[in-house]
C-alpha cells in the first residue's frame, strides 16, 4: 500500500487543522490505519487509529477529545481532524497501515508508512 500524507502547516495554538492520508495499491477493508507523530529528538508515538471495516477508533490520551480520525471508503483516504492544537502537538505526522491484527499503539506493528507531513503549532 502506498500512502500519501498531506495537510500539515503552521497553526496558532487553539487552532485547527485536518490531515489527509490517501492510500493506493490495495483494498483497505481489512486494514487498520494509524496516525503517528514524531517530534524532534523524540520517538515516534501513536496518535490515533481506525479499523477500516468497522470504523472503530482509538486515541492516545494526549489527543483524546481534541483529535478525530475518520475515513472515506470511496476515496481510500483517512483523515485526522485536529482541534484545540497545542505547541506540544508540533511534530511530523505519519500515517501507516497495518495489514493484520487489530489496532496497535506500537509503530513496529505497522507495515507501510507515508512520507510524513509537518505540523507546527505556535504559542
Amino acid at each position: 500500500v502506498q500512502l500519501q500524507a498531506s495537510g500539515g502547516g503552521l497553526v496558532q495554538a487553539g487552532g485547527s487543522l485536518k490531515l489527509s492520508c490517501a492510500a493506493s495499491g490495495q483494498t483497505l477493508s481489512s486494514y487498520v490505519m494509524g496516525w503517528f507523530r514524531q517530534a524532534p529528538g523524540k520517538e515516534r508515538e501513536f496518535v490515533a487509529a481506525i479499523r477500516w471495516r468497522s470504523g472503530t477508533t482509538y486515541y492516545a490520551d494526549s489527543v483524546k477529545g481534541r483529535f478525530t480520525i475518520s475515513r472515506d471508503n470511496a476515496k481510500n483516504t483517512v483523515y485526522l481532524q485536529m482541534n484545540s492544537l497545542k505547541p506540544e502537538d508540533t511534530a511530523v505526522y505519519y500515517c501507516a497501515t497495518r495489514y493484520f491484527g487489530g489496532a496497535s499503539y506500537s509503530p513496529n506493528e505497522y507495515n507501510d508508512w507515508g512520507q510524513g507531513t509537518e505540523l507546527t503549532v505556535s504559542s
